[in-house]
């Protein structure tokens, strides 16, 4: 038994890894968290941090006799320039820890993408970061989460950030020509694979977990069957990403009361472009071979439970 923290445990896929961690004996959960107030929660040790100072972050690690930390901070304003850089360098300072997963539970994001979205360059620091340090440390691929397209039916933390197709509506827009492969994977079985990875003797640079690998093609001809409604389906051409345009979907009209329509539709286009590349999208599930006692939910599975007509 180890003692593992998460950083960012409170939000997304923080919470679900959290969650999940909470769920088995065979290590003790810790949560790293800014707030003062004390968790309510017997099952997790809360852990008041201050991610600006490297000697009081590695104190806390020390004093809680931290092995592993798993970061989870968000893509958004300093808190992985800041918070995960500062948590590598404390980590590598304690004399417990010997393990650190950096935030990521994505794609493989190419290094080009760093002009369109400048956060990354913190992602690609804190890889190189980890490369030069004494710890041991891997990072999590899991495609795009198969989450999106089973809200709002599905158990998940995850904010709606629908793309391509719109079962409830019976629209698809799709990226590309539809028969490249991408992988999807459900938040709840990343977060179990990453559990399950804690107990590995040796972790590789990068981890990959496949939930599923589908075309969209293939996806809407399985929701159309499954809900049994026939679909209106657009072709959005890389062409039209690139330019930061694409089909509207009805299910994305809600999301511009949190997510202004122009920011989110030129988000949405990288994102559905990368769908069409099976260099950044299609993600083997290595760890899958490893941990066979996981069991992923498919994009079959989830359309027969959450959308059956």
């Amino acid at each position: 038994m180890v003692n593992i923290a998460v950083a960012g445990g409170t939000g997304k896929v923080g919470k679900t890894i959290l969650e999940v961690l909470k769920s088995q004996t065979r290590h003790k959960p810790f949560l790293l968290t800014r707030s003062s107030t004390p968790s309510n929660d017997d099952n997790v040790t809360s852990v008041t941090v201050d991610y600006s100072d490297i000697t009081s972050l590695a104190e806390a690690l020390e004093r809680h006799e931290i092995h592993t930390v798993i970061c989870c901070l968000p893509y958004e304003g300093d808190a992985l320039k800041v918070g995960q850089g500062n948590l590598i360098k404390a980590s590598e300072a304690s004399v417990h820890t010997k393990r650190f997963v950096p935030s990521a539970f994505g794609i493989n994001y190419p290094k080009e993408a760093v002009k369109e979205l400048p956060v990354l360059a913190h992602y690609f620091q804190a890889i190189e970061t980890l490369r030069q340090s004494s710890l041991e440390w891997t990072l999590f691929q899991n495609g795009c989460f198969l989450d999106y397209w089973g809200h709002p039916h599905i158990k998940s933390y995850l904010r709606p950030s629908p793309f391509g197709i719109d079962i409830a509506g019976k629209v698809a827009a799709i990226p590309g020509d539809g028969d490249t492969r991408f992988t999807v994977t459900y938040s709840f079985d990343v977060a179990k694979y990453v559990v399950a990875a804690m107990d590995l003797d040796e972790w590789p640079e990068t981890t990959r977990i496949a939930g599923d690998i589908i075309t969209w093609k293939e996806f809407v001809n399985l929701a159309e069957s499954i809900t049994g409604s026939k679909f209106q389906v657009f072709y959005d051409s890389v062409e039209k990403l690139e330019r930061g345009e694409l089909t509207e979907l009805p299910s994305q009209v809600p999301c511009y009361a949190t997510f202004p329509k122009p920011r989110f539709q030129w988000f949405m286009a990288i994102f559905s472009r990368w769908t069409a590349d099976e260099e950044v999208c299609y993600i083997p599930g290595e760890l899958n071979v490893k941990v066979p006692d996981v069991q992923p939910m498919t994009v079959k599975a989830m359309l027969e439970t959450y959308w059956r007509g």
